[in-house]
């Protein structure tokens, strides 16, 4: 924890002050006398202006998503940083990566400050320490292949611009999801997604409506530059990593619908091609043998439909 003397604590407390997501917020004043009912409908409607401030910024979460897709596309990796609830956010959409779309862990990563410790119980002052996030950077040796993602609702955390600097002077592509205008974050990033939220209704708990815009990002994000590299056909996710018992079952069903064809052609298919979902399709659609089917997928970048056109089957 860092000792920041008096005259900068006040300083940051004037700061703090003048941020939308620590202001008052007069629809709750009197939270404390509300129903449990009441709660619940309050929040409802605070939630409700979440979508419209992710709306607002579209246009840049389409470029970020352009930004994860190159970087997943080639060799780079998308690194989220961040620190207590931002920092578990960016963990846990790195985390849910490599079974929904069977793409290797250390490609997409979650760092968050005080380490795997800091996902169970807050480590709050070690978001202070800009060197700490440089470092904790530096050792996964970014490049500009790379794309790098800071969360910080404030906009202002040391950890996060600490990260961040860094990973600008290694050249990589970088993004700030923040929910305050004009904050050092959205300056200090090349694509700056800024999610006005406004005033939670328990002040400044930025677990709420601030956590629930960044984690909605941080989904589009990460499912559009999936998209974008094929690991999807039409709206399925035909790369699924087929680990346990309900995730076979749901790959037969979507051979089966897909090919399509019965569910025991359907596992023939997918034990034939060691369970790629994509090469049993192909395989199934096109008449041609699991192992070519295989071989084509990895031709066509591992997108299904260029490997059905470039053999003329209906897509």
């Amino acid at each position: 924890m860092t000792n920041m003397p008096d005259p900068e604590l006040i300083q940051l407390a004037h700061y703090l002050q003048g941020l939308d997501s620590e202001r008052v917020n007069p629809a709750s004043e009197r939270l404390d006398t509300l129903s449990p009912l009441e709660i619940a409908k309050l929040m409802n409607r605070e939630d409700r202006k979440v979508s419209d401030a992710v709306a607002a910024a579209l246009p840049e979460i389409a470029r970020a998503i352009e930004a994860a897709a190159r970087a997943l596309g080639a060799d780079g990796r998308v690194i989220y940083v961040g620190a207590g609830t931002s920092g578990r956010l960016g963990v846990l959409d790195a985390a849910e990566i490599p079974p929904t779309f069977s793409f290797p862990p250390d490609r997409v990563i979650g760092l968050i400050a005080g380490g795997e410790a800091a996902m169970f119980r807050a480590q709050e002052g070690c978001e202070d320490n800009p060197a700490a996030g440089a470092a904790d950077l530096a050792a996964l040796d970014p490049g500009k292949e790379d794309f790098v993602v800071g969360l910080a609702a404030s906009g202002r955390t040391p950890y996060v611009l600490g990260a961040l600097e860094r990973a600008r002077e290694a050249g990589a592509t970088t993004a700030g999801i923040s929910c305050n205008a004009g904050s050092p974050l959205a300056r200090q990033s090349d694509i700056p997604i800024t999610l006005e939220v406004g005033p939670e209704i328990l002040t400044g708990s930025t677990r709420l409506k601030s956590g629930t815009a960044q984690k909605q990002v941080l989904n589009m994000i990460s499912t559009g530059a999936m998209v974008r590299i094929g690991k999807c056909y039409g709206n399925r996710m035909v790369d699924l990593d087929a680990t346990n018992e309900k995730l076979k079952a749901r790959a037969i069903n979507l051979v089966s619908d897909l090919a399509p064809a019965d569910a025991e052609a359907a596992l023939k298919a997918l034990r034939a091609t060691g369970w790629n979902i994509k090469a049993a399709i192909l395989a199934l659609k096109s008449g041609i043998a699991p192992e070519e089917a295989v071989r084509r997928i990895d031709a066509a970048d591992g997108h299904l439909r260029r490997a059905l056109e470039a053999l003329r089957v209906e897509v």
